[in-house]
């Protein structure tokens, strides 16, 4: 028999990643007769002789590289009968291992920065976020005045006069994508208006989808980085947002989408609505370099070939200039107005050495600035345009989305994927992410980019645009049994992120029940009046529980699969300290989670 875990402290200490120039002490367990031999790679290969230590285990102990890096190692057994090599399982994940034939699979070891710290408040907070259109309109805001100011701002769009209509459908010819050109008229004053109902709710971090000047709904089109978008509001509402929130113990997150900008922009203007000359007006615009012609005017690099998002040259001085000048740049602008600091759209197209410049600037302009990235796979291992990426050795990202946990937790309670499945994702997260990195997490469950919550738990996570037509998605709504169903998984899978380190995320609307498939179906109004507020005190007391308890913010994580339906969750001190070696004496919390659930309303 021939074993290593590299999820157990028996075999792996520490089990989690390494501080650079620190130790690693691993151990595997081989027959008699055998020598086993470390293999480790950090660019170039050395091997260990392993020594069995007083419990028969084969040991060695290796000191990691002084520069952070990805650190990988494997084993070669020797035997009477041959030699065979040892190493990560066939889905990388870590754990027990696997003979290997062919080429090596190594164990991944993250080596990070020592000095690598992410702001307190993320690994404490609890997460909102907001489509800005779309959460509140004022009362006494007229009808006429929020006309015409879309009609201003957006010469094609249209006005929903009525609150509660559905978003409108409306497929553009040529990219086969949605236009978004429908608004609501929701407000930065109307979501200050609301920041009472937040505080209740928990919330201590309000993620905003991005509210600068832009074409669409969405605005991840921007039209003007500098500029709240008028049908939103002013700079001053912004600021007056900032300042509300900060008052109730609530910060705000700006979202920023730098790898594109909209066609119909400041620095692009194909359409010729903003003052100045644009790159596509002219060749000796002051933003031409900032874009790759390949025919000028009408045929240049766009983000994934959609021509209303002309791509930006990210390595382009003047453009990075534009993002991180300490007195104007747009990342130090908006954090000046109040924000906290940034979450970066698609941050694994943006250059590494871009992101850390954006780390800097944000850090220089407050210590506990911080910059979450939108990254979907493992965001300490990621090939990237062919590149290899690792967002989390202290350098780029405090954190990123966490939606592989998302996906795993959707698969379990939906009966896809067993508790042994979801207990092996956890682990694999605790054992490739440094703890400031793991700890500062966005754990959600629904977002803008995906069916809302309650329709991934009624089993329609997988039904998005290729698999089900947009109009056939419009007439999805959830039976009385399945809307049951949907919302006892909900309210456990809410249990379960309170329960794991990092920050608990709710997308509005999903507290109250809301229900809706792919975009732009999950970006309808808030339901003020129509909400289910049993539900939602269920999720506001899951919130406040993990809001009140220190353990499960920065207490040690066990994980184990009882059997395939039920995770148990282990939260708790070590010697009276946390995970980050600050005092810690609330008792130990074991979490249990099923999804053998009574339904909702049952």
């Amino acid at each position: 028999m021939v074993l290593h875990d590299s999820h157990s402290p028996i075999y792996r200490d520490p089990i989690g990643p390494v501080a650079a120039g620190g130790r690693l002490r691993l151990r595997f367990s081989a027959d008699e007769g055998n020598a086993v031999t470390l293999r480790t790679w950090d660019g170039s290969e050395k091997r260990t002789p392993m020594r069995r230590n007083r419990n028969g285990l084969f040991e060695a102990t290796v000191q990691v590289p002084e520069t952070p890096m990805l650190f990988w190692y494997d084993f070669i057994v020797s035997r009477p009968e041959g030699e065979l090599w040892y190493g990560n399982a066939a889905d990388e994940l870590g754990g027990v291992g696997e003979q290997i034939y062919g080429a090596p699979r190594s164990y991944q070891v993250t080596v990070y920065d020592p000095a690598y710290q992410t702001p307190p408040y993320l690994r404490e907070g609890i997460l909102y976020q907001i489509f800005p259109d779309r959460f509140y309109r004022r009362p006494d805001d007229p009808a006429p005045d929020r006309s015409k100011r879309v009609a201003q701002a957006h010469p094609e769009a249209t006005f929903h006069l009525t609150w509660n209509k559905p978003p409108a459908l409306d497929i553009d010819p040529e990219s086969g994508d949605n236009r978004a050109l429908d608004f609501f008229g929701g407000t930065l004053q109307g979501i200050a208006e609301k920041l009472d109902y937040l505080n209740d709710l928990g919330v201590t971090v309000l993620y905003l989808n991005p509210v600068v000047r832009a074409r669409t709904n969405h605005r991840y089109d921007t039209g003007d980085y500098c500029a709240v978008d008028p049908i939103l509001g002013s700079d001053a509402d912004f600021t007056a947002l900032t300042s509300a929130a900060a008052e109730r113990g609530i910060r705000v997150l700006c979202d920023g989408v730098f790898s594109h900008t909209g066609a119909d922009s400041l620095y692009f203007n194909r359409y010729g609505r903003y003052p100045g000359i644009g790159a596509y007006e002219s060749q000796s615009s002051p933003y031409y370099p900032w874009y790759r012609f390949f025919d000028f005017p009408d045929r240049y690099n766009a983000w994934w070939g959609f021509y209303t998002l002309p791509a930006l040259e990210k390595d382009h001085p003047d453009y990075r200039r534009f993002l991180l000048d300490s007195r104007d740049g747009v990342l130090p602008l908006w954090m000046q107005r109040g924000a906290c600091g940034w979450r970066l759209d698609v941050a694994d197209e943006l250059p590494v050495d871009l992101l850390r410049q954006m780390r800097k600037a944000v850090k220089e302009q407050n210590p506990e600035g911080m910059l979450l990235g939108e990254v979907w796979e493992d965001a300490s291992n990621k090939i990237s345009y062919g590149v290899p990426r690792s967002y989390c050795l202290g350098d780029t990202l405090d954190s990123v989305m966490n939606y592989p946990l998302r996906s795993a937790v959707i698969d379990f309670f939906c009966g896809n994927a067993s508790a042994f499945d979801l207990a092996r994702l956890i682990l694999h997260q605790r054992e490739v992410y440094p703890a400031p990195f793991f700890y500062s997490m966005m754990n959600l469950l629904g977002s803008h980019d995906r069916v809302r919550a309650l329709n991934a738990f009624a089993g329609y996570d997988r039904a998005g645009p290729i698999q089900m037509p947009r109009e056939d998605a419009r007439a999805i709504r959830l039976t009385s049994a399945q809307l049951a169903l949907a919302k006892a998984r909900y309210v456990e899978a809410i249990r379960l992120l309170c329960a794991l380190p990092g920050m608990p995320a709710v997308y509005y609307g999903d507290e109250q029940g809301m229900q809706g498939m792919a975009d732009p179906w999950n970006r309808a109004p808030m339901v003020w009046e129509s909400g289910d507020p049993a539900f939602s005190g269920l999720v506001r007391e899951l919130l406040h529980e993990r809001k009140a308890s220190k353990v499960l913010q920065t207490g040690f994580l066990d994980v184990e699969a009882k059997d395939a339906d039920t995770l148990v969750v282990r939260r708790y001190p070590v010697n009276r300290k946390d995970a980050f070696g600050q005092p810690l004496t609330g008792k130990p919390e074991r979490i249990v989670i099923t999804r053998k659930l009574t339904l909702w309303g049952a």
